[in-house]
C-alpha cells in the first residue's frame, strides 16, 4: 500500500508536513509547501475547518494531499528532477484525470512553472524539436540531417523569425531527415507520416514547428489563460484518444516500425504532458490570428 492511500480526508498545512514526514520525507516544511502552492505544484487551501474557539483554519483536499506524497516520492525516485520537470505531475493530473484532482487554476501556474523563462524555456523548446525528430525520423538520414533539423527547430522556439528564406531553409531540413535522398530522391516519392487518417508532409511538419514556437513565443509574452489552457486541454485529450483508438491497427501494419504505435506507459504521459498541451495550444492560437 503507497502512503497516499491511506489519506482519506482533507486537511491542513500543517497535516501536509506532517503526511510527509510520516512517510519518510523530512525535508518538506511549510516554507517549501508554500513555495509549491505558488509554483502550482499543490493548490491554494480552499476549504475552511472551524475550531471550538471560532477560529477558520484553510484546508487542502484529499487530492492534494494525496498529490504532495506522489510528488515527493517522484522525487525521492530520481533527485536531480528539478521543479520544471517536477511541475508536470499535477499538470498530468489535471489533463487526464480532471479538476476533481487538480483545478485549472493550479494546472495554470504548474503550466508557467514548467515552461519557465531563459535557459528553462530553451530546454523545452529543445525537447521539442526532439520530439518532433522522433515523429518523423527516417531510419537513413544522417546524422548531420538530425542535428540540422533539432538546431533550426530549437532557434524557432526560442523566439528566432522565420523569414520566407528561414522557412526555406526548415523545409529542406524537414525533407533531408523525412525524405533521405538515398531513398528518395530517385523516385520522386514523397512521405508522409502519422495515423492515416491524417497523415503529415513536410510541409505540414514545418506548419507545426511553426505552431510550437507561435505557443512558446505567446506564452511567455503574454501567459496563459485558463479558457485558453482548457481549449488546449480539450483538444490534446482528444488528439491522444483517436489516436491509442488507431494505435492497434497502425502497429498491425507497421512492421519492424511497430514499436513506434506502442501505447504510451503513464510516466511518459506525464512527461509529455506539457509538449502535449503546448502543441495543442499553438494550433489554437494560430486559428485565432487568422
Amino acid at each position: 500500500m503507497q502512503p497516499w492511500e491511506s489519506i482519506t480526508e482533507s486537511g491542513t498545512l500543517d497535516d501536509l508536513v506532517a503526511d510527509a514526514h510520516a512517510a519518510g520525507h523530512p525535508e518538506m516544511n511549510m516554507r517549501l509547501a508554500r513555495s509549491w502552492i505558488t509554483k502550482g505544484l499543490l493548490d491554494r487551501p480552499q476549504e475552511l475547518r472551524t475550531w471550538h474557539r471560532g477560529s477558520d483554519k484553510a484546508l487542502h483536499s484529499v487530492h492534494q494531499r494525496r498529490l504532495l506524497l506522489v510528488l515527493l516520492d517522484k522525487r525521492c525516485q530520481n533527485p536531480e528532477l528539478k521543479l520544471n520537470s517536477l511541475a508536470q505531475v499535477p499538470l498530468a493530473v489535471w489533463l487526464w484525470w480532471g479538476e476533481e484532482h487538480v483545478p485549472a487554476r493550479q494546472a495554470q501556474r504548474a503550466f508557467a512553472t514548467w515552461l519557465g523563462r531563459g535557459e528553462r524555456s530553451k530546454d523545452v523548446a529543445r525537447e521539442g524539436a526532439q520530439g518532433l525528430l522522433r515523429q518523423i525520423d527516417h531510419p537513413l538520414a544522417t546524422p548531420t540531417a538530425r542535428t540540422r533539423l533539432v538546431r533550426r527547430v530549437t532557434e524557432l522556439g526560442n523566439g528566432a523569425p522565420l523569414t520566407p528564406r528561414g522557412r526555406a531553409e526548415l523545409l529542406d531540413a524537414v525533407r533531408e531527415v523525412m525524405e533521405p535522398d538515398s531513398v528518395f530522391a530517385a523516385s520522386g516519392l514523397v512521405r508522409a507520416v502519422g495515423p492515416a487518417g491524417a497523415p503529415m508532409t513536410a510541409e505540414q511538419v514545418v506548419a507545426h514547428a511553426e505552431r510550437f514556437s507561435l505557443a512558446v513565443q505567446h506564452t511567455l509574452r503574454r501567459g496563459v489563460t485558463e479558457p485558453q489552457l482548457e481549449q488546449a486541454r480539450a483538444m490534446t485529450r482528444a488528439s491522444t484518444a483517436g489516436y491509442l483508438a488507431e494505435r492497434p491497427a497502425l502497429a498491425a501494419t507497421a512492421g519492424t516500425l511497430a514499436d513506434a504505435f506502442r501505447a504510451p506507459t503513464w510516466e511518459e504521459l506525464i512527461n509529455d504532458s506539457g509538449q502535449r498541451l503546448l502543441v495543442s495550444l499553438g494550433f489554437l492560437l494560430s486559428q485565432s490570428y487568422r
